[in-house]
């Protein structure tokens, strides 16, 4: 490794990468970066205007210009850089250029409409994806299977209750219902129509797609069961409508969140504007003027004369993650104090949230991955943010954490699921069955305990001693069942087996695990045969298993070598103490020669996962935090008298 890799060029790599982070942080501490979709966002964004009737010549112009950018050579647009054609981005992407004045018969609108036509047609489009078509009269209303206001009065004991899906599915949804009881007609400015998407009239269609993983015998019972709500919506009675809907935008209300929004994630945040739309309150009610005023915080102007619409914002995790690897390059202990007080600020304590369903006797503590969003802070983040806080005061004999680490760590463990793994936001939501109801054709209704995640609490419990008790013990057994035949972890937030193995290897490590574990060799060998010949790792949205189904040939299909998966190996690598071997020696190589003169590394893929196979992430912090890190603990663990990482991540 030492003939590959100088002490020297691996200095200047970790001096000029921290220099590059620290121009980043903002003057009051913590960092942000730009959190990067598909095309759905913006396009629904303009949708979300026209709908109201609202024409921004300036800002349609800007955002019209990122959606052409980004179309693919295949005339469509993908959910990943240069990723195939995706139905339902295609349609919101085409739909959202004639609303700003594109012609149908423009080239680009040309080769889109062949794309679309050729993969099926919009009749192919997903749920979500119709609701908003019925909208501006695009399909029929019974494209879209029924889900009724009066889901919010229906007992917890029975098989369908909001506090059984996820946080994302029930923001969303719980706005959305009274939304299309309503029915309403998008003003259109425009008169902007994509009929010529459909390769059968929609009036016509009699089989509007479900999800593929949606099995028997629950598809046909659902299945039925839509229909008959269908028949019966006119017989509603008026009273329980109007309890549902009042129950619904009490629901809304209570979580506005300020101008962080409804769930801070944009879906929620548009479907709540509609809602007090539908509800005849007016534009000037304060409830309306914060919901349009969460959704506009996520327009993104950039400096190349493009805009775009974020998912949502990042800034607690982007924080986090920043001071673990200042922490590791060394030398910028003030900014990363800063960085950490300015967490210490946002720490939740406050608010019973909806995880409190499931747990009730439990106390608050931990944080959100947004600005602000008391009501839904996760594990994933509350744990790095933790370790963080942990690290730096060994490193500093600070105690000002100390209230904050212990809250935290009490409210993680009791977030614990049966089987010892952790979801990301709620305990025990592994209501598998509703995953089969026509509403959840994209199969992301729950958030059941995943690997990645239980990892990252693993990591937090050892690093903070308490690696033998009973909750890292069942954490522990939990990631080993959970390791794959070929030697690989899942990874749910992060794309994808690459991810899930970087952060079960340096939780297990951290837990006391052998280096000569068969688990540990099992995942050293996956990374060695994963490895590109070009020295570096790339893994794409892809390699995810087929929801219900089975899982391709994961990280071995052919992709190009990104940054922040190259850095993810190499740390697994050395938390299985391979910092000596070869592997490790060519991903530092392959991260040294594509260094930026900045400091900073390219990457335009799709590294982070929203919803596999439905939505994924590009996280533009991932390339100058992640390589950083890598090189920093290659360089530490060489100048060291060990080879084995201390840290827990």
């Amino acid at each position: 490794m030492g003939e590959l890799i100088g002490s020297t060029a691996l200095d200047e790599a970790v001096k000029g990468a921290a220099a590059h982070l620290l121009a980043h942080q903002r003057p009051d501490g913590h960092w942000v970066f730009e959190l990067e979709a598909d095309a759905t966002i913006p396009a629904e964004y303009l949708m979300l205007h026209h709908f109201f009737g609202r024409i921004q010549p300036e800002k349609e112009a800007r955002i019209g210009r990122y959606l052409r950018r980004i179309q693919g050579a295949h005339g469509g647009w993908a959910l990943v850089h240069g990723g195939p054609l995706d139905v339902s981005c295609s349609v919101k992407a085409y739909l959202a250029l004639k609303l700003v004045g594109d012609g149908a018969d423009e080239p680009h609108m040309a080769r889109a409409r062949e794309a679309i036509l050729a993969a099926g047609g919009a009749e192919r489009s997903n749920v979500f994806t119709r609701a908003a078509l019925a909208v501006f009269g695009a399909v029929p209303w019974r494209a879209v299977p029924m889900m009724p206001p009066e889901i919010m009065l229906l007992p917890r004991w029975f098989p369908f209750h909001i506090s059984k899906i996820s946080y994302w599915a029930r923001t969303v949804l719980v706005p959305l219902t009274v939304v299309m009881a309503h029915r309403p007609v998008a003003a259109n400015p425009t008169g902007a129509s994509i009929r010529e998407l459909f390769r059968t009239p929609p009036e016509f269609v009699r089989e509007w797609p479900g999800g593929a993983h949606q099995a028997e015998p629950w598809a046909s019972l659902f299945k039925g069961l839509d229909a008959a709500l269908h028949r019966a919506r006119a017989l509603f009675p008026r009273n329980h409508r109007a309890k549902a809907e009042a129950a619904c935008e009490a629901f809304v209300t209570e979580r506005l969140n300020g101008e962080d929004g409804l769930g801070a994630i944009y879906p929620a945040m548009a479907n709540a504007v509609m809602m007090y739309h539908c509800l005849g309150i007016p534009p000037d009610d304060p409830r309306v003027r914060t919901a349009w005023s969460a959704v506009e915080k996520l327009v993104l102007e950039r400096a190349d004369g493009e805009t775009y619409v974020q998912p949502c914002l990042s800034p607690v995790w982007d924080t986090a993650l920043a001071a673990h690897a200042l922490m590791e390059a060394g030398g910028a202990e003030a900014e990363v104090a800063r960085g950490l007080h300015w967490l210490r600020a946002r720490e939740i304590t406050g608010v019973q949230g909806d995880w409190a369903w499931q747990r009730p006797e439990l106390k608050p503590g931990g944080w959100a991955f947004q600005y602000q969003n008391a009501h839904y802070p996760d594990v994933d983040d509350t744990a790095v943010v933790v370790l963080a806080m942990d690290r730096h005061r060994q490193r500093a004999g600070e105690d000002a954490f100390d209230g904050a680490i212990r809250r935290a760590v009490d409210w993680t463990v009791g977030m614990q699921s049966r089987g010892g793994g952790w979801g990301a936001f709620d305990a025990d939501n592994t209501f598998h069955y509703l995953n089969h109801i026509p509403f959840a054709d994209h199969g992301a209704l729950l958030d059941p305990p995943t690997a990645d995640v239980s990892a990252r609490c693993l990591a937090m419990l050892a690093q903070l001693g308490q690696g033998d008790g009973p909750a890292a013990r069942a954490a522990t057994e939990y990631l080993l069942r959970e390791q794959e035949a070929d030697g690989s972890w899942y990874g749910r937030w992060g794309v994808n087996y690459v991810y899930g193995t970087w952060s079960a290897l340096t939780a297990l490590n951290a837990a006391g695990l052998g280096h000569g574990h068969p688990a540990m060799r099992r995942a050293v060998a996956w990374l060695e045969a994963a490895q590109n010949p070009d020295g570096g790792w790339g893994e794409d949205g892809f390699t995810y298993p087929e929801r219900g189904g089975t899982r391709p040939d994961g990280a071995r299909r052919p992709c190009p070598s990104t940054a922040s998966q190259t850095a993810w190996a190499m740390l697994a690598l050395m938390a299985a103490g391979e910092a000596d071997g070869p592997a490790v020696a060519r991903g530092a190589q392959w991260l040294l020669e594509r260094q930026q003169p900045d400091g900073g590394w390219a990457e335009e893929d799709h590294t982070g996962t929203g919803f596999p196979h439905v939505f994924y992430l590009r996280y533009h912090g991932y390339r100058r935090i992640f390589p950083l890190w890598a090189l920093a603990r290659l360089r530490n663990l060489r100048d060291s008298n060990s080879r084995r990482v201390t840290a827990g991540l």
